[in-house]
Order: structure tokens, then C-alpha cells, then sequence
């Protein structure tokens, strides 16, 4: 099943000299790794605030939270998922 997921980073508790660049590097890795096991399908950078939005295949919202579990940032508390949303088939284009 896939997920969008949607994270933020929790400016209000850790200021941006936080996010130094071993651990964003760490993170990249640690996003990497998933791609590569066929977790994470897609991930963009959040345009409005810092965080990004993922587009997981994995079989339920815990296997969701596991996987972001796994990354480095929410490990540390530094970055937490506003939302995880089931996505179902889009019926418009099913054939009669």
C-alpha cells in the first residue's frame, strides 16, 4: 500500500545550525537505503517550510512510522510527520 507523508522539522526546538551537514548527509544516506529496499517510492523537499513530503509502499501506517523511524532526524526528535495518508486507486479510470 502507499503513503504520502508529509514532515516537518521542529524549527521551534532545534534552530537550523542544527542541521549540520554530517547530518544531513546522514539523513540522504539513511533515505537512500530505503529507496534502494523499495520503501520509499518519491521524496521532495517541503516548498514552504523545512521538511520534505514521501511517497512510501509499505503494508500499513505502522510500517510507515517504522520506516521514518529509521531516519536519522526523527530519531533525534528533530523532524516529526504532521500527517501519514492511506492512498486508495483513483476509480475515473476503471473500465466498465
Amino acid at each position: 500500500m502507499q503513503y504520502i507523508v508529509i514532515t516537518r522539522r521542529r524549527s521551534e526546538k532545534f534552530p537550523d545550525s542544527e542541521y549540520t551537514p554530517e547530518r544531513l548527509t546522514a539523513e540522504t544516506a539513511a533515505v537512500r537505503k530505503l529507496y534502494g529496499e523499495g520503501i520509499v517510492r518519491h521524496i521532495w523537499h517541503r516548498g514552504d517550510v523545512g521538511g520534505a513530503c514521501l511517497l512510501l509502499e509499505v503494508e500499513s501506517e505502522d510500517g510507515a512510522k517504522s520506516a521514518l523511524n529509521r531516519l536519522p532526524s526523527f530519531g533525534l526528535g528533530m523532524q516529526e510527520a504532521v500527517c501519514i495518508v492511506p492512498l486508495a486507486p483513483y476509480r475515473g479510470f476503471a473500465t466498465e
